[in-house]
């Protein structure tokens, strides 16, 4: 049952006939973790905290430097220096103190993973390297979690969201999109970034995961979205499921 001050504070969600009252508790009762507090995680975490998502993990080993500021938004002058899992929790905390948030100031490896994902109920990758993505993705696989993924790179961007945990399912697995051993891209420090694309970008990863918490629209499993931001323009694409996938199906 939502409190008067939550039918306030949700109203715009609760009368869409998509969310309602029903989808906002569910939001309120959901656990997300957010794996990179940084271009992508800062944006989708402001917008999943003012969704009243319940509790909000926050994976990131980093601390808050003068060059996160261009875009990292959840961060200001005042927290150079500080762990980015305390200083967001504090930014999270001030816009809805209703919410819980944990964070987890480590880097992951497999074991750490695979412990962090079983306790929530759906995960938000917007880190920078595939190592720690393909991590992540073998979680969520092996504790049967549905995955967003961005990515951003100077005015590109791009989101997915993977459910090739579900058997049977025609979807693939990060792994089916990126095998592992794919050549590493550089990352925004050696090829810059708009830093309003990563808003746009974490935005998308935060609509989506709010999708997949309430049931509202068509999920975006087995499609990637891509963003160019000088031509202004998004394009979707199918991904497929590889048959011979070592993580999703058995290859």
């Amino acid at each position: 049952m939502l409190t008067d001050e939550q039918l306030d504070r949700y109203a715009r969600h609760i009368i869409l006939r998509e969310v309602g009252g029903a989808g906002q508790a569910r939001l309120l009762a959901a656990r997300v973790l957010i794996v990179g507090a940084g271009g992508l995680g800062a944006p989708a975490a402001l917008y999943l905290a003012a969704a009243g998502v319940g509790t909000i993990g926050l994976v990131d080993d980093d601390t808050v430097s003068l060059s996160n500021l261009q875009r990292q938004i959840i961060y200001a002058g005042a927290d150079l220096g500080r762990p980015k899992v305390a200083a967001a929790a504090d930014t999270l905390a001030r816009l809805d103190p209703g919410i819980r948030v944990v964070g987890h100031p480590l880097r992951l490896d497999d074991a750490a993973a695979r412990d962090l994902v079983q306790g929530y109920d759906l995960i938000l990758d917007g880190t920078d390297n595939f190592a720690t993505r393909h991590i992540v993705n073998r979680a969520c696989v092996a504790a049967g979690r549905v995955l967003v993924s961005g990515a951003v790179a100077q005015f590109e961007g791009q989101v997915a969201t993977f459910t090739g945990h579900l058997k049977g399912a025609a979807h693939p697995c990060y792994h089916c999109f990126v095998p592992e051993g794919t050549a590493a891209a550089a990352g925004c420090a050696a090829q810059g970034v708009l830093g309003a694309v990563t808003g746009v970008v974490g935005s998308l990863m935060a609509v989506e995961a709010l999708k997949e918490l309430t049931g509202a629209g068509d999920s975006l499993a087995g499609r990637l979205v891509l963003y160019d931001a000088l031509s202004t323009r998004f394009r979707t694409l199918r991904l497929a499921k590889d048959p011979a996938c070592p993580v999703c199906s058995g290859g």
